[in-house]
């Protein structure tokens, strides 16, 4: 949106009425508008007459603007003010409804840390943009397919973490040919620079989350599915942290080479959210949209 708050434009109006007698004028009243809504906006009002003056023949009205778009009342229009995932999905899918023109099919591919919430997050764009959702157990899967079927974590095992970039980047290569597709992407797949040849391709997308809420919430599902965490014993929280502060210390300059960026402590810090779990997906996918559109604009000199 051009806007992420909601405009409070104050006005007078006058109405006149088909009988030449009475003539409506309105006071200073308030008119609610979201940015981005004013094509489709739907206004009713009411007026709530005073009593007319004993020497003229006018009296005075309020004019009560009520605005809405596509039946979503106004106070839910108004950025970081959701009360429910109905809402929030409803306005997401306007959202992706703008930036589509801009977009014009490209890619989207998703980077980050481990945890980030890539396929989440790619999952609910994907849906509102209709575009083909490939996750990382996707790709992991096309990888693990060409090796005969053994898991990643026994790939890792066997032959290293270089033979799965490879194969990694392989499926990077094919995708980037296509349209309509959103991507998200493994953990280390910012660290080759081959990679970032294919991502520029589309637009690449950074959901920066920090590192404490990525330990909790690898610690809380395990590190089975996690490779490059997977410990014999010990305390996983205390090791998680630690190889996660390294892996985003090595891979942040990365990272940093994306088109957008998402950081959710921002976000938080701009909807008063006292802490970055309290941030549904789905407003992180809006945040996401509205910083895709930011720089689609930007790039095309809007």
């Amino acid at each position: 949106m051009e806007a992420q708050a909601v405009q409070v434009l104050r006005y007078s109006a006058t109405l006149h009425s088909n009988n030449p007698k009475l003539e409506k004028t309105g006071t200073n009243g308030s008119l609610r508008m979201f940015g981005g809504f004013k094509k489709q906006l739907f206004v009713s009002s009411k007026l709530q007459s005073a009593k007319p003056s004993a020497n003229i023949r006018r009296r005075t009205a309020s004019l009560v603007v009520a605005c809405s778009h596509n039946n979503i009342p106004a106070s839910a229009l108004e950025y970081g003010s959701f009360h429910s995932s109905v809402e929030e999905k409803l306005i997401l899918k306007i959202k992706s409804q703008e930036i589509e023109p801009y977009l014009s099919g490209r890619c989207i591919y998703l980077v980050g840390m481990m945890a980030s919430g890539k396929t989440t997050v790619g999952r609910i764009l994907s849906e509102a943009l209709s575009y083909s959702f490939y996750d990382r157990l996707v790709c992991d899967a096309l990888v693990v397919k060409e090796v005969g079927g053994i898991s990643v974590t026994d790939i890792f095992k066997h032959y290293g973490e270089p033979f799965f970039r490879n194969k990694e980047t392989e499926v990077l290569q094919k995708v980037s040919i296509m349209h309509r597709h959103l991507i998200s992407t493994g953990g280390g797949a910012v660290v080759r620079p081959i990679n970032w040849k294919y991502m520029q391709q589309g637009i690449s997308v950074w959901l920066d989350v920090p590192v404490e809420v990525l330990t909790q919430r690898i610690t809380a599902e395990g590190t089975d599915s996690r490779p490059l965490l997977h410990y014999e014993g010990g305390d996983a929280y205390t090791k998680t942290i630690t190889h996660l502060s390294s892996l985003f210390e090595e891979r942040s300059e990365a990272y940093a080479n994306a088109n957008v960026k998402v950081s959710l402590e921002n976000m938080a810090a701009k909807l008063g959210r006292r802490d970055v779990l309290d941030l549904s997906p789905t407003a992180i996918a809006m945040e996401a949209l509205e910083q895709i559109k930011g720089f689609l604009i930007g790039e095309d000199g809007f």
